[in-house]
């Protein structure tokens, strides 16, 4: 039997071992690459969900603060307006919901200082008192033509005295008129726009109702408007 040599037992031996062991480097590596593709993943699904709802809440936010800007602007319009005439003042109630251009336009016109010095045009008993720079009768000229002022107001019909309101249809070139109510008027929706009311000095405005007047209606004493201030809240 030949002898084997030493050499020849030594290789033979290293060809019997198992497969080598993998290194604690090579572990602790692979753990640190997996820990940090799952860190990635999370953060990158935090970052798109918060993102969604971040629009979410702005597209709502921005929804809100559209009607908070819509609603400020309304409760923002003055809601009185002071008229300070030669005989008193007149307290007026502003209707902003149902007649909002005409009392945008009243309040532009007032804080111009429009309305200021002017005068009363037309007194008409049982009819209403008129401002403005119009010299003719206007919405009052039927009225008067047919007799009617001679009568004595109803006091069932719908439309009350002490509204305040401007013609419809108006020209531009006729300026804004005011018109004050004196009595219950039949047809007053056809003739006006109704933007306001008398809810103090109601006295005041009888008392210019009874001043004394031509054969056109003009008062013949100067009664005017001293200047109208625009009130929040009375």
């Amino acid at each position: 039997m030949a002898r084997i040599k030493p050499q020849t037992l030594l290789q033979q031996s290293k060809k019997k071992k198992g497969p080598s062991r993998i290194s604690l480097t090579t572990i602790v590596t692979c753990s640190l690459i997996i820990a940090l593709f799952v860190f990635f993943l999370h953060t990158t699904y935090r970052h798109w969900s918060h993102r969604s709802n971040l629009q979410s809440e702005n597209v709502y936010s921005g929804s809100e603060t559209e009607n908070a800007v819509f609603d400020a602007k309304k409760t923002d319009l003055p809601g009185y307006a002071v008229f300070s005439t030669s005989k008193g003042s007149i307290v007026v109630e502003l209707y902003k919901e149902s007649a909002p251009e005409v009392v945008d336009e009243f309040i532009d016109l007032c804080q111009k200082n429009h309305f200021n010095e002017m005068l009363f045009q037309h007194v008409v008993k049982h009819y209403s008192i008129q401002v403005g720079n119009n010299q003719d009768l206007g919405v009052a000229e039927d009225w008067i033509l047919g007799g009617k002022h001679h009568s004595q107001p109803d006091a069932s019909l719908k439309h009350d005295a002490f509204l305040v309101g401007t013609p419809r249809g108006k020209s531009k070139n006729k300026g804004f008129e005011i018109f004050i109510t004196t009595a219950p008027i039949p047809d007053l929706s056809e003739k006006l726009i109704i933007f306001g009311r008398v809810i103090q000095g109601e006295h005041v405005v009888q008392e210019i109702e009874e001043v004394d007047t031509d054969e056109h209606f003009r008062p013949k004493s100067t009664i005017k408007i001293n200047n109208i201030a625009l009130r929040m809240k009375i």
